[in-house]
């Protein structure tokens, strides 16, 4: 984020006391501006970019808050009932709930969404390379639509592991991809076999994501896909617990699950 708005023309600030030496490095290498701390930053800025471990989301919020001249933008990967409660910090109520919807590329063409009264200002970024939509209307809604696409997409991974496993191990796979495609569309099978090998080797992120996901819905509806998404990627942790080597084949992994 910081190399693109630098490369417009913008000035960026931060503070990297108590970080890493890496951290350190790379700041001073990009040409950014070294605030004393995070604190100096707020008063100093025009916009406020919070991107930090979730964990801490709320605790930088809380300590910002009274110092923050211009919009605070949280751009966190926390659930939206956190993303509330890290703004509701923020005293002069310039906030906006921004979910970045995928990896952080050099280009910026990732989507991010974001929500609240003043989300049209962070989309104001979008001058400058980023790809910002502006969806919702109230602090939450950002993080919120992440979420539900987290539950979709997750569970669309699982019905395929699970199905794709029996067809398997049935010797039909290959004929069943090949079906598929013919109602999913052209490139199916390349990205159902992308989904299967990205689950096996991010099967305990997604797990853990699946829990947050399960909290979040559970304050609307019973939650019921979800359960049984969640156990999947349960069972093929248990089932790839030893797996020492990155295959690009579905089939050599399939051969390597245990007990499922």
């Amino acid at each position: 984020m910081a190399l693109k708005l630098l490369d417009g023309g913008v000035e960026v600030l931060t503070a990297t006391r108590g970080r890493s030496e890496r951290t350190r490095r790379l700041a001073h290498d990009l040409g950014v501006t070294e605030c004393d701390d995070i604190v100096d930053v707020s008063r100093r800025s025009d916009m406020v970019i919070s991107a930090v471990t979730p964990g801490v989301a709320v605790k930088v919020a809380r300590e910002v808050g009274d110092h923050v001249r211009g919009v605070y933008v949280d751009v966190n990967n926390i659930a939206p009932s956190t993303v509330k409660k890290a703004l509701s910090y923020i005293m002069n109520g310039k906030v906006v709930d921004a979910a970045i919807m995928g990896r952080i590329s050099r280009d910026l063409g990732v989507k991010i969404l974001a929500s609240g009264d003043y989300a049209h200002e962070f989309a104001r970024l979008n001058d400058y390379g980023f790809n910002i939509e502006v969806r919702g209307v109230e602090v939450g809604d950002a993080s919120a639509l992440k979420m539900l696409r987290s539950s979709y997409t997750k569970g669309v991974s699982a019905l395929l592991w699970e199905t794709l496993l029996a067809a398997y191990r049935m010797g039909l796979d290959g004929d069943l991809l090949e079906i598929l495609e013919e109602t999913e569309g052209a490139g199916f099978r390349e990205r159902a076999i992308s989904r299967v090998i990205s689950s096996a080797y991010h099967s305990q992120r997604r797990y853990e994501e699946m829990k947050d996901v399960e909290s979040f819905l559970s304050e609307n509806i019973t939650p019921i896909m979800l359960k049984c998404t969640s156990k999947t990627f349960k069972r093929i942790i248990r089932g790839l617990d030893d797996i020492g080597m990155v295959f690009e084949d579905y089939g050599r992994i399939f051969d390597h699950v245990k007990g499922l």
